[in-house]
């Protein structure tokens, strides 16, 4: 599996680091790690391939922790690939815990959405905007109808979502959740008995008249890479605005989740079956090897659907490609 992911990424990286006209193919220049380097920077800076960094981890066993490398640990580059030695002891211990990990974070907004598992009732609506717009935004002000009779108070946070269609299994037809599309924030500033008037403080799509109104999702996060504990195989079944293609930066949403022991963090790789119309031969051979398409990283789970960020990929992703843990 490794072997196939490392193929898949040579194949889209372009090296760009041109080794000493005196050094041969197999002798590598070393590098030593400094304070603020990840793995992501590692692999922008030497193969010009930021998102070479799940093969870069995935090929060294020594780095137990995905995402801690330390200052001092030397690196050695090839024109094909990097590889990291064990970090001295004197580099751990030099340094306290907090600034020892330099690590790869991903930021999550909260405008990725989600799979609503079981559907709810809402807390409320937003039932007009100011001055009557079809669409409002960050700064502007909404009306709602959850008031002082609902228990709400001055300066309460709502998430503001739009509920869209049920997402089946593409392989089962089974059911699996509710797409649900994150607009934004709102916080309640002037409130009568039914209604209130509502600050919107960030928006990630239009706020609309209708948008229902749910308890406060966290917004920004960071999410630190980890190794996935079990060998772990599922699919993505829809993705975010019901894009049916899918590239690099773009949300996807998986059938497993936590039930599964998928966590935040988590690497998958996004494999396809290759199946040609006709096999030149008259042999038995069973299936071919699978193709790696891409890397997608968890940033929220559920019970049993999870959301990913594509970080990865060769080719367009599309609803039913297969998802895979990565082990090392």
């Amino acid at each position: 599996m490794k072997r196939m992911f490392f193929a898949f990424l040579l194949a889209v990286a372009v090296p760009v680091f041109a080794l000493p006209a005196f050094a041969q193919p197999d002798e590598p220049v070393i590098y030593i790690i400094k304070k603020g380097d990840t793995l992501w920077g590692l692999s922008d800076r030497f193969l010009k391939d930021p998102f070479y960094w799940p093969d870069l981890w995935a090929r060294n066993p020594k780095i137990t922790n995905p995402h801690l490398i330390y200052p001092g640990q030397k690196v050695r580059i090839y024109p094909d690939r990097i590889e990291i030695e064990p970090a001295p002891t004197a580099a751990r211990a030099s340094l306290p815990a907090e600034e020892s990990a330099l690590e790869q974070k991903f930021i999550v907004t909260g405008g990725e959405g989600f799979l609503l598992e079981k559907k709810l009732s809402p807390s409320g609506h937003v039932i007009v905007t100011n001055y009557d717009r079809n669409m409002v935004g960050d700064n502007d002000f909404v009306y709602t109808d959850i008031g002082m009779n609902d228990g709400a108070r001055t300066g309460d946070l709502f998430s503001v979502f739009n509920m869209m269609e049920e997402v089946r299994h593409p392989a089962t037809n089974s059911f699996v959740g509710y797409r649900v599309d994150s607009l934004g924030t709102v916080r309640l500033v002037e409130l009568e008995e039914k209604n209130s008037k509502a600050f919107v403080t960030r928006s990630y799509q239009e706020i609309v008249p209708g948008s229902y109104l749910m308890a406060y999702r966290g917004n920004r996060r960071e999410v630190s890479l980890k190794a996935a504990a079990n060998n772990l195989a599922g699919c993505i079944v829809s993705a975010r605005n019901g894009n049916i293609s899918l590239g690099n930066g773009d949300i996807a949403y998986l059938d497993l989740g936590m039930k599964q022991g998928l966590e935040a963090g988590n690497l998958l790789y996004i494999v396809r079956d290759f199946k040609p119309p006709k096999l030149y031969t008259d042999r038995e051979v069973g299936d071919l090897p699978k193709d790696v398409i891409g890397a997608i990283v968890v940033v929220e789970t559920d019970e049993n659907t999870s959301t990913g960020l594509i970080v990865k990929c060769t080719e367009a992703i599309y609803r039913g490609d297969r998802v895979e843990s990565a082990q090392k």
